[in-house]
């Protein structure tokens, strides 16, 4: 449905609170047509487990119902809204549109898995709020964007957000997952880079994308963890299977996830005078997708052969569920009933435009081989005019270009151009050291080809109305395949290539225990020590009876760097990647808590003291026992007196909760406490 083919946000995100400060959050993804519902209570005045879901979908559109009406008590998240994200298009719905037993409907008759798969009668007593904002999103999609979703095309995932570990918003620009500080390092012509764009060498838009939410949100199941960890061991013991995957992998094209959305979603049925504007557009977007996933199909035989001999669990769980899977035979073998056997995917403007008119083998439809035969007709006028105006010119390097929205146009070298151009150029523009132009003879041609490849979209897919119903029956398997190649994508072009780029073993494999200790042998700062040749390795040991690091030292030590190296490794090493240490051990963080800089903040009317206390009371209240917790010169922004008290009772309050823990007789479980006072000791 969404044809951007960038890697931007689509996602659409619907939210609701009750007057227990209870959010409700419904996330629907237009381009892989999936849906994330989260019900959660909001354990901050400044809802900060919302700004951190709202930071991880980023969405393009926040449908919330309207405050007018509302008590002070629900009115919260819309206020969240207006301040934080008032560049985001908001809108609003009536409460009547926020119905939970219509979301439990819809989503009992659009999910892909079973209903008891889901445990929806479960969710819907519990979790009512999501549903009312799944219900408020889809009903909004569906009239917005003039669709209907397919029954069982959804993938859908119920509180998807306390599965991984959270981190907080404020924390990932601290640590620079996603977006770095600074462009460029000072004094250094280096541009300095984040977490994400340093291990962003994936080679489809999925795969970027799941690297993003994994970074975001990394992994909490051990088990999980160690598969991805397995497999990495794999690819570096093999390198016939890595480079056999890299170049695979190259073979599907780029937008593969985004194609699902068109087999997902079906057009309503309407006039067709609603449809002259857009019917030509959406028919090729639909011919596109088709031929995708044909190349797509096409490709996964040599992806068979590949896993054929794999030893991981991951690896040969993908084989058994994807590659012997005879569901892909067959959608292939209906495609190829239909669609040409030389039809391929293609990105050139005009290549593209070509192969999506002669998609449909010839004969099955009259009016669409007329169609074609214009606009071959058409096609072979524009080249010949080209040919007689570099004869009649004499511009020998007069080229012929195409663009999708320009159609046909002339671009001449400006070299080559002795005095004026001649008058039958029109729509003269200069550009770079060349001129793009064009003539009345070749403008009436474009508007012939046009019309003649429009007539074509719009007549093959009529003829592809039975093969999309056909295709849309198995959604659930196409979705399994987007799925796998975007796993692939991100552990075999972005972790496996990075660790095969730098000198053997700089990068090990962190092991994991249940309540072990956090140990650190020479970790590395993993954006620094690519820039810096002569970054110094440090090391960290925490245990349940030392559980409280702090550091001290003068500036331009490398505190900071150090604490952020703590928190980058762990993360690395819960997204299923290795990390920048001679050995580690980590026990599994289920939230992250960092208290960097110091910056006030005019919007909300905070001193840089302010922000700083109420950074440290949201990690005082929200504290869990597997967190990580960073603060970095706490009670800088006050007089040396104050802050050092400030940073003591934080520090014994931190430690206490290990006391309260063991009065309720549970296993003691250590935080893991990074402070860095810039004060002077009494």
């Amino acid at each position: 449905m969404e044809d951007d083919g960038g890697e931007s946000s689509s996602f659409v995100v619907g939210i609701i609170e009750n007057r227990a400060k209870e959010v409700g959050l419904a996330a629907f993804d237009l381009r892989s047509a999936s849906l994330h519902l989260s019900q959660y209570i909001e354990t901050s005045s400044s809802y900060q487990n919302t700004k951190t879901l709202l930071h991880f979908y980023d969405p393009i559109v926040i449908i919330i119902p309207p405050n007018k009406l509302a008590s002070n008590s629900t009115a919260g998240v819309t206020e969240l809204v207006d301040r934080f994200y008032g560049s985001v298009k908001q809108v609003m719905l009536a409460r009547g549109c926020f119905d939970d037993t219509k979301g439990a409907i819809l989503i009992k008759n659009l999910a892909a898995k079973e209903p008891s798969a889901l445990g929806l009668d479960t969710y819907y007593k519990q979790y009512y709020l999501c549903l009312a904002a799944a219900a408020a999103t889809l009903k909004w999609t569906e009239a917005e964007k003039g669709v209907v979703v397919t029954n069982h095309s959804l993938s859908v995932t119920f509180n998807g957000s306390f599965d991984h570990m959270n981190i907080d918003s404020t924390s990932i620009q601290n640590l620079e997952i996603i977006e770095p500080f600074h462009s460029t390092l000072l004094g250094t012509s280096n541009k300095k880079r984040s977490l994400f764009h340093m291990l962003k060498t994936t080679k489809t838009i999925g795969g970027s994308r799941l690297l993003r939410a994994n970074l975001l949100q990394p992994l909490k199941d051990i088990e999980t963890i160690n598969a991805r960890l397995d497999c990495l061991d794999e690819l570096m013991s093999n390198e016939q299977l890595f480079f056999g995957l890299c170049q695979i992998l190259r073979k599907f094209p780029k937008e593969t996830d985004r194609v699902l959305c068109h087999f997902c979603f079906k057009a309503k049925k309407v006039t067709a005078e609603a449809l002259a504007v857009d019917r030509a557009k959406k028919s090729q977007v639909l011919v596109s997708s088709v031929i995708l996933l044909k190349t797509a199909l096409d490709a996964l035989p040599l992806l068979s052969k590949v896993l054929k001999d794999v030893k991981s669990s991951l690896l040969s769980n993908i084989y058994k569920s994807v590659c012997e899977n005879e569901k892909y035979d067959l959608i292939r073998k209906r495609i190829g009933e239909v669609i040409d056997e030389d039809v391929l995917h293609a990105r050139v403007p005009f290549v593209a435009c070509t192969q999506q008119c002669f998609a449909v083998k010839a004969g099955i439809d009259g009016l669409l081989d007329i169609s074609r035969r214009a606009f071959c007709e058409t096609s072979e006028a524009i080249h010949n005019l080209a040919n007689n105006y570099r004869e009649d010119f004499k511009l020998p390097n007069l080229k012929l270009t195409y663009k999708n929205r320009q159609g046909f146009h002339f671009v001449i070298p400006q070299k080559n151009i002795q005095g004026k151009l001649p008058s039958k150029f029109i729509q003269v523009v200069k550009h770079g050291n060349n001129i793009r132009c064009s003539s009345l003879e070749l403008a009436s041609l474009n508007a012939r080809n046009k019309s003649a490849a429009a007539e074509c979209y719009t007549r093959t897919e009529v003829c592809l109305e039975e093969l999309m119903d056909d295709i849309r029956e198995n959604v659930s398997v196409l979705t399994l395949l987007a799925e796998v190649l975007c796993l692939l994508d991100m552990i075999v072009n972005s972790f496996a290539h990075m660790i095969s780029t730098k000198p053997v073993d700089r990068y090990t494999r962190p092991e994991f225990t249940e309540n072990g200790p956090l140990a650190i042998d020479s970790g590395r700062h993993p954006i620094l020590e690519s820039i810096h040749n002569d970054f110094v390795a440090n090391n960290i040991f925490l245990t349940e009876a030392s559980n409280m690091a702090i550091v001290m030292g003068p500036n331009m030590s490398g505190k900071s760097t150090y604490l952020q190296q703590v928190c980058l490794i762990v993360i690395l090493a819960q997204v299923g990647c290795y990390v920048p240490a001679r050995f580690s051990t980590v026990r599994v963080v289920d939230r992250m808590f960092t208290r960097m800089g110091a910056v006030d903040n005019l919007e909300s009317n905070s001193s840089t003291f302010m922000t700083e206390m109420k950074e440290t009371a949201f990690i005082m209240q929200n504290v869990s026992q597997r967190s990580l917790i960073v603060m970095d010169e706490l009670g800088r922004a006050t007089s040396s007196s104050d802050g050092f008290a400030i940073a003591w009772s934080c520090c014994e309050h931190l430690l206490s909760l290990k006391t309260k823990t063991d009065s309720f007789h549970q296993p003691s479980k250590e935080h893991i406490v990074v402070i860095d006072p810039r004060i002077s000791l009494p």
